[in-house]
């Protein structure tokens, strides 16, 4: 192995690494799509050629996890996904509560929101703790996803919700933790950011029982 390769900076290049020449927006709608030209530094030294790409402009998005200490079990969501009818064997998804930012609106405020309209939840902020933020896909994609946990009294929860006028039909499921890893070992639970967030309650659900007795 290369002695260098072990001594090389990691991340050493920044936004000031990057030249942005040319952006143009090539379709509005309900998602944008705008044309990047860009060039960047090399990691051997000089700049690359002029790069362009299309990158798909959804804005940013909260994702929360309902989660009962008490009696082990999450809220999932289950809704119709247009974006799943080429890739999955059903284009109805499980997933954790998520939505998007309106204007002016914090993380905690959507998360909020979002738990009251898509599940009849009502959150209080003290409860809600950031995971973290990642970009769901850089190649192509601007969005930033970020990943909220909240305690919850998983009693009493289920029905039917959404917003009709954003054409949402929404069935909440409590699912017992241990059920909803089954589910997710299965490939039934195929939404990204529902699959981070099982992998971090696997993690650290221990820790959150403890926290509460």
């Amino acid at each position: 192995m290369n002695e260098n390769i072990n001594k090389t900076a990691l991340l050493q290049f920044n936004h000031q690494d990057i030249e942005l020449k040319e952006k143009v927006r090539k379709y509005e709608g309900f998602f944008n799509l705008d044309q990047y030209v860009i060039q960047h530094k090399l990691y051997s030294g000089g700049v690359s050629d002029n790069i362009s790409r299309e990158i798909f402009e959804r804005g940013d998005a909260v994702v929360l996890i309902p989660y009962d200490p008490v009696l082990d079990q999450v809220i999932l969501i289950e809704q119709f996904r247009p974006g799943a009818i080429r890739a999955g064997d059903t284009p109805w998804m499980l997933e954790f509560i998520a939505g998007m930012f309106k204007e002016g609106e914090q993380p905690v405020e959507v998360a909020i929101r979002e738990a009251k309209e898509e599940a009849n939840l009502d959150i209080d902020s003290n409860n809600v703790t950031k995971i973290m933020k990642y970009l769901s896909s850089p190649g192509g994609m601007s969005e930033a996803i970020y990943l909220y946990f909240a305690t919850i009294d998983s009693q009493n929860v289920g029905g039917i919700y959404g917003l009709p006028e954003e054409g949402e039909d929404i069935l909440v499921h409590v699912v017992k933790r241990d059920d909803a890893m089954i589910l997710l070992s299965q490939g039934k639970i195929a939404n990204a950011a529902t699959i981070i967030g099982l992998q971090w309650l696997a993690l650290n659900y221990q820790n959150i029982k403890q926290e509460i007795k």
